[in-house]
């Protein structure tokens, strides 16, 4: 098999924002870094960034002042990240498809990738499953992942299924997709 790297020679550019999306463990993450490490991109996790302009970690968030008020910021924050200049990967957290303000952010500003996955398969991805509160019982994440499903579906502008893949297979497919969307494309 031909490695990413040899077959997407060159430099690319995103001509706006693309936002990818999906359950915790999806890959969102490991997917940006690829990508932008390939393809001479920028990348950034929303959440880090979140965490990073707040100054306190999530699950602080959550414990101090609420799921509404994190979302609040979430969304600020995202914003912030589609407005800036520098056209870049976005690696959502998993519950941004929760609120619809976050999904008219993402399209008005850019291209969402629904990175699907089963809370399996995220079980097995994530190291620290204590760490995560839908971890503690598989049957929790199950069914939220069920439940969130159509909003991951309603936002999202191509769907890559990530169950069973490596991050270099699906980011090939991500690319791909990329590229026949017009979102991505190679520079002189």
């Amino acid at each position: 098999m031909i490695c990413m790297a040899d077959e997407y020679q060159g430099k690319y550019k995103l001509l706006k924002p693309v936002f990818l999306i999906g359950f915790m463990g999806a890959g969102k993450t490991s997917v940006a870094q690829y990508l932008a490490n390939v393809l001479g991109l920028a990348s950034i996790d929303a959440d880090e960034y979140l965490e990073l302009m707040e100054d306190r970690v999530i699950a602080d968030i959550f414990a101090e002042d609420g799921e509404d008020y994190f979302r609040d910021i979430e969304t600020r924050h995202l914003e912030e990240l589609a407005k800036r200049k520098l056209v870049r990967l976005i690696a959502t957290g998993g519950g941004v498809i929760k609120r619809p303000a976050n999904i008219e952010i993402m399209h008005s500003y850019g291209y969402t990738v629904y990175l699907g996955v089963t809370a399996d398969e995220a079980a097995e991805r994530i190291p620290n499953t204590e760490s995560r509160p839908l971890f503690k019982n598989i049957d929790v994440a199950r069914k939220t992942v069920l439940e969130r499903m159509p909003l991951y579906e309603a936002a999202a502008d191509a769907y890559v299924e990530t169950t069973g893949r490596k991050v270099p297979d699906i980011c090939r497919e991500v690319a791909l997709r990329l590229i026949d969307s017009g979102v991505l494309v190679k520079v002189s």
